[in-house]
């Protein structure tokens, strides 16, 4: 008959069988977090990877600029709109409601709203900047007559103004910040995957220090 199993012999086991839970529920969890934050960064750092090569090569692959102009006048009804707003505009001050609506439906130009025009006695003036190009309005507000002007680097240069969230507005900027967490998360995460597996694998540690000696040679050796 056998013997029964003392407690004192099932303890050792029992906190062994603990930590092994422990240890795969951890690496489980960290596993979660490094594939979700490269699932939800993976457009983005595909996107400033591409353009961090394209903006490194600017010089050699910079497009002409294509250039698009456009003349037309104001209705009586909206020059006198706009003469009024003159009488109490400041120095930045949006254009009149009327006006807006007239150059949304007449040229496509909108969201003018955000842009705060430079009123001065003999124009009025709207710098349109936008990424991979510009553009900019200018109106009379004696004869009504106005110009506008748009030009276009193309989609490389549209690319690389995203990359430096170069007039893209706050809510780039935004992504642009969620991205980056995102990516320190996805890497910071990846670090510790590599230090749960280093010891069967032993160029880990010599690669991670490739990695953080290569760039601080070059700083060293290449920049004066």
């Amino acid at each position: 008959m056998n013997s029964p199993v003392s407690s004192s012999s099932q303890a050792p086991q029992t906190s062994a069988h603990a930590a092994l839970a422990g240890r795969s529920a951890s690496l489980r969890l960290l596993l979660t977090i490094h594939w979700v934050s490269s699932a939800l960064c993976l457009v983005g750092m595909l996107l400033f990877a591409a353009t961090g090569i394209t903006l490194n090569h600017a010089g050699t692959i910079e497009a002409k600029a294509q250039v698009q102009r456009r003349q037309a006048a104001l209705p009586p009804e909206l020059l006198t709109e706009l003469r009024a707003a003159q009488l109490t505009a400041t120095r930045q001050t949006a254009l009149p409601p009327g006006v807006r609506a007239w150059l949304a439906g007449e040229w496509q130009l909108r969201g003018l709203t955000a842009v705060a025009a430079e009123w001065s006695a003999d124009e009025i003036y709207l710098p349109l900047p936008r990424p991979g190009g510009d553009a900019w309005l200018r109106i009379d507000p004696e004869s009504g007559e106005i110009e506008y002007e748009h030009s276009d680097r193309g989609w490389i240069a549209w690319a690389n103004d995203l990359h430096k969230g170069r007039h893209t507005g706050a809510a780039w900027a935004w992504f642009i910040d969620l991205i980056a967490v995102g990516s320190l998360v996805f890497s910071l995460s990846g670090l510790w995957i590599l230090q749960r597996h280093a010891a069967q694998r032993a160029a880990t540690w010599p690669l991670v220090a490739g990695g953080a000696v290569l760039p601080l040679l070059i700083i060293l050796l290449c920049f004066h």
